[in-house]
């Protein structure tokens, strides 16, 4: 058969049809996202449609630095690329180098503008956010009057913390008048002196939380002297004043549980502290006692009058026993030895008169050495704060603090000063 072209030259013809057609070059395309696809190269794969077709799509990686979203199915975007052939597979697909949300699109363009500004402005820093008090005595809010978000504020507050003062500003959340609604009542609850401040409102569309993304919102919160905290709309929406706020809240009823400390969590962690001290201090008074009681029976154990006594008791005790000894002796004699009985009861005598003479001169010299006996004549024994026995002047030096044991207690004293006695 004459003129038969092959499937590549068909192609290749086609796709130079499309190069010449200069709309095809650079061009925008609304739709609806389907049958996304990331692929693991980094391009993405995606087809876009409407009532009358679809359209597929590809987004290579070098052009994703510019997407500031993720790619969802059923999303209304306006892609900005090029309409060419792939050849490979004979179809037409289009390169896509830009996409923005449709309807929403130029909304977030400027979100996005405003929060690069802003940023680079410093007012994002960390070092311009003000610390939230823990206790706090007034909570201002700045919301709508009416609505879930005051009354989520007002119920958590209340079951937290019943002592706390709610002053509500009634601002407008939404719609023209917003902003300046929303500056005034920040400016007004800082001039009234509240102790920290929640900003915010329910959730919305980007364009009912709007307000909250304009500058001279963010400025008012940046400026306020009063710790500020961002609560607008639920978990997932970001707005500008979240970053330019001190903390930021993902609802209107996390700012109030971070605003405002639980007065009853915080009473019960008070009364189980307050029964550990109290234990700890009777665990602490019990083991003085315990030692205080242990020291006294050392002491007394110690005692020269206890050691005394058990002298004493150990000469009764002997002598006794050579009593016994002695008497048993003289009846076992007397019938062999009745003639001597009186000598040898003379000598018995004279024995034990020496005896008793001897014993009452050392009983003499032991109590001459009775230590209790030189504290009663106006003796101290002297002792340091460590229990060591004060022997030199080179022991102490001035400011120590000694302890002197006299005879009927102890006396405290701080050395102010000492002086050595010289001797030839």
């Amino acid at each position: 058969m004459k003129n038969a072209y092959s499937v590549g030259q068909i192609n290749s013809y086609i796709k130079n049809m499309f190069a010449q057609d200069y709309m095809l070059r650079s061009i925008y395309v609304k739709g609806e996202v389907s049958n996304v696809k990331y692929h693991s190269s980094g391009h993405i794969y995606f087809t876009m449609k409407d009532n009358t077709g679809t359209l597929a799509c590809v987004m290579f990686a070098g052009s994703r630095k510019g997407l500031g979203f993720t790619l969802k199915e059923g999303q209304q975007i306006i892609s900005g690329g090029r309409i060419d052939v792939y050849e490979a597979a004979g179809k037409y697909q289009m390169y896509v180098q830009e996409i923005v949300l449709d309807g929403e699109g130029q909304l977030y363009e400027r979100f996005e503008q405003l929060k690069r500004t802003l940023s680079e402005m410093g007012m994002f820093s960390e070092e311009y956010k003000k610390p939230i008090p823990r206790f706090i005595n007034t909570l201002g809010v700045v919301t709508a009057p009416t609505g879930a978000a005051i009354q989520d504020i007002i119920n958590i507050t209340k079951r937290r913390n019943p002592h706390v003062r709610i002053i509500l500003y009634p601002a407008q959340v939404q719609g023209d008048g917003a902003v300046p609604s929303i500056i005034n009542g920040i400016r007004a609850l800082e001039n009234m002196g509240v102790d920290v401040m929640i900003v915010g409102r329910g959730g919305g569309s980007i364009e009912d939380l709007w307000a909250f993304n304009e500058e001279e919102v963010a400025r008012a919160i940046f400026d306020c002297s009063i710790p500020v905290i961002s609560a607008v709309g639920h978990e997932t929406d970001t707005t500008i004043a979240d970053f330019v706020a001190d903390l930021r809240a993902p609802t209107p009823s996390a700012g109030a549980e971070l605003a405002v400390f639980d007065y009853y969590a915080f009473m019960e962690g008070l009364r189980a502290l307050k029964q550990d001290l109290r234990a700890a201090f009777e665990d602490n008074i019990d083991n003085k006692r315990a030692r205080y009681e242990k020291l006294i029976l050392m002491l007394q154990n110690l005692s020269p009058e206890h050691r005394l006594r058990e002298q004493r008791m150990k000469v009764i005790t002997s002598q006794e026993r050579l009593n016994d000894l002695m008497g048993t002796r003289l009846i076992n004699m007397g019938h062999l030895l009745d003639t001597r009985k009186e000598r040898l009861n003379e000598m018995m005598r004279s024995y034990l008169v020496a005896r008793r003479h001897v014993l009452d001169i050392r009983l003499e010299r032991m109590e001459a050495l009775s230590p209790i006996k030189r504290l009663s004549s106006g003796y101290a024994f002297v002792e340091k704060d460590d229990g060591s026995p004060l022997k030199s002047i080179n022991q102490v030096e001035a400011g120590d603090t000694l302890i002197l044991s006299i005879k009927d207690g102890k006396v405290v004293a701080e050395v102010k000063q000492k002086q050595e006695f010289y001797t030839d």
